[in-house]
């Protein structure tokens, strides 16, 4: 049986409608595969967000693993803030603590699903890590709001998703997997127009420091990349499960050649939206 590690912090609804779907789907067989565990960066009492993340966990009856990254030497994650060399030495410490209480769980690959701490380069080459980004392969790097951001500040006409191989560059492992969307048309336009309308009487910088992601153009972008994200993330694990894609030496490999760019898989994603009726 293929298994999965499973990443995440737990913060929020994403990260728990991205566990429930790949539950789901390995529950009905979509998904031939097993979670060997699920590891949390929180543990109980640390966010009300991960801590409706914990009990989910436990109510599925999946094998759990907390390590606060809050709790983990404070001090020196605190000198990290300023201190470059202070974060690598954290960051370090606490991926040797994590590979301590994973070891001896044997799984195939292990995705990062909502998880929000940036990966060890040791880490990074002892286990075959897959990460969920939010922006296409040639797009921007950074959490799903620095992502959004830069999008509007770029005044970009399309976005997508994408599944990469997790290394020591944050963001810019081999793209394995992407969808894409216009953010143009129907349903954008209008925003686009109000947006430049406020830009005539303030810089973004403050429309982002007063509207945050109450803006109208944020939230519809946000909201297409959402309802994608699920889709993506359960038809790539189901590519590996299935040996259509494989990974062998930090290499992914597809019908047994090497792949030199990412599956696009906007058809079977739209087709999936449409029968679930996504607005």
């Amino acid at each position: 049986m293929y298994k999965i590690g499973w990443f995440s912090t737990g913060r929020g609804q994403g990260s728990l409608n991205l566990l429930q779907a790949m539950v789901n789907a390995v529950k009905d067989g979509t998904v031939k595969a097993e979670i060997a565990y699920v590891f949390c960066s929180r543990q109980s009492g640390d966010a009300p967000g991960s801590d409706r993340y914990i009990n989910q966990v436990k109510d599925y009856g999946l094998n759990l693993i907390c390590f606060s990254s809050k709790r983990f030497k404070p001090e020196l994650r605190k000198k990290g803030k300023t201190d470059p060399d202070a974060l690598t030495l954290w960051r370090q410490e606490y991926d040797r603590e994590i590979m301590k209480l994973t070891k001896g769980i044997s799984v195939n690959i292990t995705v990062l699903a909502g998880y929000m701490l940036v990966v060890s380069p040791e880490m990074c080459e002892k286990h075959d890590m897959i990460n969920l980004h939010p922006a296409a392969p040639d797009g921007p790097a950074g959490t799903w709001q620095e992502v959004i951001w830069q999008l509007i500040e770029q005044r970009a006409d399309s976005s997508g998703n994408m599944m990469h191989l997790v290394t020591r560059e944050l963001d810019k492992g081999s793209p394995i997997t992407c969808c894409s969307f216009s953010l143009r048309g129907e349903g954008f336009d209008s925003q686009w127009s109000d947006l430049e309308e406020k830009l005539k009487k303030k810089p973004l910088r403050e429309i982002i420091k007063e509207e945050g992601e109450s803006n109208l153009l944020f939230g519809k972008i946000r909201k297409e990349g959402v309802k994608r994200e699920l889709p993506l993330v359960i038809e790539t694990v189901r590519a590996f499960a299935e040996g259509r894609l494989l990974m062998k030496d930090r290499k992914i490999f597809a019908e047994g050649k090497a792949l030199h760019g990412p599956f696009c898989l906007n058809e079977e994603i739209e087709k999936q939206l449409q029968e679930l009726s996504f607005p």
